[in-house]
């Protein structure tokens, strides 16, 4: 049983921490594992990391009592030339998270999700995006944050929570 975890701000350092958690966000799937290059070398995945921490980046990351980081949830400005799986608009920020496997169901997202989101009103951001692959379980844990499916992709579903 994972012990307890405390959130901090991302800072310019986590960068490849990020990448391992988008490469944990690709993977969801039992039994789903791409390896890290595979994913990392994809453009899709590598525009929420390439270049972190740029003007307009913000995230918050999960460590264990041991200061191990074990989760992160971040977003980004992509621009509508280069947009994310997640992207609705200019001036809307696009969030990633990912949790180690064996934290999963246990608080970790979640607290992520809402510190972030607080971080992005605090900004004065009206929405937040977000792209999640149907039958995602972490699909539960948006609706019950406030994030509403917006467009129906191919296999993924683009979610929006009102932020004011």
């Amino acid at each position: 049983m994972p012990a307890n975890f405390s959130l901090r701000p991302a800072v310019q350092a986590d960068g490849a921490f990020l990448g391992d958690m988008v490469v944990e966000a690709a993977n969801w799937r039992q039994g789903g594992a791409r390896p890290k290059h595979q994913v990392m070398t994809n453009p899709d995945h590598a525009r929420y990391v390439s270049g972190w921490m740029r003007p307009g980046d913000a995230g918050f990351v999960a460590v264990d009592s041991q200061g191990e980081p074990v989760g992160a949830a971040w977003y980004r400005m992509l621009p509508r030339t280069d947009p994310g799986f997640g992207y609705v608009g200019t001036g809307v920020p696009e969030l990633i998270i990912g949790v180690r496997p064996i934290w999963r169901a246990h608080g970790v997202g979640r607290a992520l999700l809402q510190q972030l989101c607080g971080h992005a009103r605090a900004q004065g951001f009206a929405r937040i995006s977000l792209s999640v692959e149907r039958g995602n379980f972490a699909q539960t844990l948006y609706r019950s944050e406030g994030f509403a499916v917006t467009q129906a992709g191919h296999g993924r579903d683009t979610m929006v929570k009102r932020l004011r």
